[in-house]
């Protein structure tokens, strides 16, 4: 510190981080700050955090928020108020990240270093163009590389994958186990959903089999008409012949004539 002289006054030096964070406009490490301060680095840490605690409560009347990550710290606004910024500011929205972008970035940030081979073994396809515009996002970044045939690229995730997501630690990403858990519930439940629209399609399609007659009925049906059909001949056969009973002499209808 050249030009100012070390503060004492906690409250003075609380409001000195808030200063030098909201005219940086980006990440400040603990070691920068301790610079100028005349603090060491631990501290500075946990006044950070102890003024994140007013920052980002729920009660809070701030429209900003103080992020504290693993080596610095930034002010930021609120996401809520992201439509206002841009409009009065004139910003034009980025674009989001794609599904695909975002697969590749889970599968980065929960098994960090990684190669791009392993990340298309996880999805099954190839994510050449996913890992190459979280680069140049600077989301990702290559930290060395793998000790196998080929040296292979190793990638992370950076500081502004913390920034960007709100986080102030990879330990504070959700548990794996309970996204696996949640993916796992969904499918069940949608599964339910197609068994249950698949036994009503076969017991709509047993009922109208159900209804129609089957081979064997039809079988039945033609038998039955066939006995009554032998049983109707049968009994005009049996008629007797007006002519031949009729005595000697007596006149038959066809003799009419």
């Amino acid at each position: 510190m050249d030009e100012s002289v070390a503060i004492t006054d906690i409250r003075k030096i609380t409001q000195a981080i808030e200063a030098i964070l909201f005219a940086a406009g980006h990440p400040v490490s603990y070691d920068r700050l301790s610079d100028v301060l005349g603090l060491p680095a631990a501290e500075v840490r946990r006044l950070a955090e102890h003024m994140a605690l007013s920052y980002n409560g729920e009660d809070s009347d701030r429209g900003i928020l103080l992020l504290c990550m693993e080596d610095g710290c930034q002010l930021c606004t609120k996401e809520e108020y992201a439509p206002y910024i841009r409009e009065a500011l004139g910003i034009r929205r980025g674009g989001n990240l794609s599904a695909s972008s975002l697969e590749v970035l889970a599968v980065i940030a929960y098994n960090q270093p990684v190669t791009r081979s392993y990340i298309d073994a996880v999805r099954g396809v190839d994510s050449s163009y996913a890992v190459n515009s979280l680069i140049d996002r600077n989301l990702i970044e290559s930290c060395g590389r793998l000790d196998a045939p080929g040296r292979p690229m190793l990638y992370a995730t950076t500081p502004d994958f913390l920034r960007v997501f709100g986080l102030e630690s990879l330990a504070d990403l959700p548990d794996g186990d309970a996204l696996a858990l949640a993916s796992a519930t969904k499918y069940e439940e949608v599964s339910g959903e197609q068994s249950k629209a698949e036994e009503a399609a076969a017991a709509s399609a047993d009922s109208t089999e159900a209804e129609l007659p089957t081979e064997e009925t039809a079988e039945g049906i033609a038998a039955e008409t066939e006995d009554v059909t032998s049983t109707e001949a049968a009994e005009t056969e049996e008629l007797p012949d007006p002519e031949e009973d009729m005595p000697e002499g007596a006149v038959g209808f066809t003799d009419l004539d």
